[in-house]
């Protein structure tokens, strides 16, 4: 080597953080998935749990944890879940208040 030759870049101290996806968001969207195809009400609730625990670890990692937008899916799908659930137990509430309401009378022709 010759004495103007400039000296190799030093490596850098300390690999480059790669974010990593919350494994919080990613059970949010899992459960979310698994309240419309097996479990209905326990899947959404999950999904609403952990999926607000996700979005919270998540802001609060600082750059560190990636997957608000699997949180946000698996919220979505549990409160879409719940509010189906809560609209089909006031549907049938109205259905069985106006069957036994009407089941004493007769019908004449």
């Amino acid at each position: 080597m010759s004495e103007n030759a400039p000296y190799p870049p030093y490596p850098p101290a300390y690999p480059p953080l790669v974010p990593q996806t919350s494994t919080m968001a990613i059970v949010s969207l899992v459960s979310g998935i698994a309240s419309w195809l097996v479990l209905p009400l326990i899947g959404a609730v999950v999904a609403v749990i952990t999926g607000h625990m996700a979005r919270s670890e998540i802001r609060e990692s600082g750059g560190r944890l990636t997957g608000d937008g699997l949180a946000t899916a698996g919220l979505v799908l549990g409160y879409l879940q719940i509010g189906l659930a809560v609209l089909s137990v006031c549907a049938l509430g109205c259905f069985l208040a106006f069957a036994i309401a009407t089941s004493g009378r007769t019908l004449t022709y």
